[in-house]
């Protein structure tokens, strides 16, 4: 990592949020914030209040000294799986407490993250996030991660609502690249196994749990690198988080 990976994960998470925030506001109203998305347990509306915290999680992170060892990008997401259950509940109680006005709430998280993230930067320091020490560029990429993953949640789930208008994917193109790359990273981390994305948001999906694992829709997800070599079976290694 460094400030060459902490420019090109800022500029994604830029992109994701100027394509994301104003999908929620032709789209996400009082009536769609109000319906089941796709996760189970969640509403719409407690989606948009966990992108907005999602940022804020940037905003709290804060220098840490020279030779601090931080978490790689894998060890960080591995730290969501145990909390599912907390995240959700703050979620909830989140969505409540901003329900007056979210829009307006997530944007105030969302400048203020983009504040810290240009006062910490442009060197790629390693920062106290909530879980522990990380790389200010494996947070930012972190925060990608979230944006494009519960920007398609969203898009998926306003789909469903009977008489909506789902409008225009509001997934970056180049953030989804951005994440689906950082994703396979993890793969290659893992395995040592040698592929590239062919389709960047099913491979998305399968990395992050929103389709179950299948060896077929994995082998439209990635291909070898090499024609000789085979997709594996990442059934052992999926999902991610």
């Amino acid at each position: 990592m460094g400030a060459a990976e902490l420019r090109a994960a800022s500029q994604a998470l830029r992109a994701q949020w100027d394509r994301l925030r104003p999908w929620l506001r032709d789209v996400v109203d009082d009536d769609a914030a109000a319906h089941p998305s796709v996760l189970d347990g969640w509403s719409v509306a407690d989606l948009v209040a966990h992108v907005g915290r999602a940022m804020d999680a940037l905003t709290a992170c804060s220098p840490l000294p020279a030779g601090t060892v931080p978490l790689s990008l894998g060890e960080y997401l591995g730290t969501y799986a145990g909390r599912a259950a907390e995240i959700a509940e703050t979620t909830r109680t989140l969505a409540a407490q901003v329900a007056g006005d979210p829009l307006r709430w997530a944007d105030e998280q969302a400048a203020a993250a983009f504040a810290r993230l240009d006062a910490l930067g442009p060197s790629d320091l390693v920062v106290q996030a909530r879980r522990g020490p990380v790389l200010l560029s494996t947070m930012t990429t972190s925060r990608v991660v979230e944006l494009v993953v519960h920007a398609d949640d969203l898009w998926r789930s306003v789909r469903r609502i009977p008489g909506a208008g789902p409008g225009e994917d509001p997934v970056d193109r180049e953030a989804l690249a951005f994440v689906a790359g950082a994703l396979l990273t993890l793969v290659h981390e893992r395995g040592g196994w040698d592929l590239e994305v062919d389709d960047a948001r099913a491979w998305v999906r399968l990395a992050t749990g929103r389709e179950s694992y299948d060896v077929d829709l994995l082998a439209r997800a990635l291909r070898p690198r090499y024609t000789s070599d085979a997709v594996p079976d990442l059934g052992r290694v999926l999902p991610l988080l």
